[in-house]
């Protein structure tokens, strides 16, 4: 009796190393800019049986929008960790942005996922988007920002976002925090404020970041 609880987490243990598995190897290939591989190309991928995938996914695009929400997951739980520490709306966003810029550096995939979305993933319910969206009227209403409509801001700020970070994919040997800072310091000027109270909040250190 007491060996069968130990059974039932063995398989699922087994069961969720599978999916990992399945979803590393999509994030590869997404990374990689090839959401046209097969279905057996991915298990192949994931050394896993091709069997086992349809008792995960239905389908291989089911498959690919759970690694992109799993990729945003991770830039969520790490954001949300840092900007805790933050009161002033704007300030959360101007930390917000100038970590993921620097992301590009730490987890290149997952940043890579994000770029081959395109801007699609400023329309997504998780990740960026809603995160966005939510200081920048929260910024708006302190009068921190200049009123502007709200999805208007946010594929203004994903642009220039998307922007950064494909501009330092395609440059290894840039500074990545020095470029990260000054787009932001762009960024909150567009949004309305003045260029020292920007270049203050750009300046500021930020916080260690949680090891990935």
């Amino acid at each position: 009796m007491a060996a069968e609880p130990v059974v039932g987490n063995r398989i699922d243990r087994r069961r969720e190393r599978t999916r990992n598995a399945l979803l590393g190897a999509a994030r590869k290939f997404l990374s990689e800019g090839r959401s046209a591989v097969s279905i057996q190309e991915i298990t192949d991928a994931a050394d896993v049986g091709f069997g086992s995938f349809y008792n995960h996914f239905e389908s291989k695009d089911q498959l690919f929008d759970e690694a992109v929400r799993s990729a945003l997951q991770v830039y969520s739980e790490m954001r949300d960790a840092i900007v805790e520490l933050y009161d002033d709306p704007a300030e959360v966003f101007a930390v917000s942005f100038r970590m993921t810029g620097r992301l590009q550096r730490q987890i290149p995939e997952m940043v890579r996922v994000v770029l081959n979305s395109g801007m699609s993933i400023m329309l997504r319910d998780e990740g960026l988007a809603p995160r966005a969206r939510r200081d920048i009227i929260a910024a708006q209403e302190a009068g921190r920002f200049e009123p502007m409509d709200p999805d208007v801001a946010i594929m203004a700020a994903g642009g220039a976002l998307l922007g950064l970070l494909q501009l330092l994919d395609a440059r290894p040997d840039a500074d990545a925090d020095a470029l990260s800072d000054e787009m932001t310091c762009h960024v909150l000027r567009m949004f309305g404020m003045n260029k020292r109270s920007a270049q203050k909040l750009t300046s500021s250190p930020l916080p260690s970041q949680p090891q990935l």
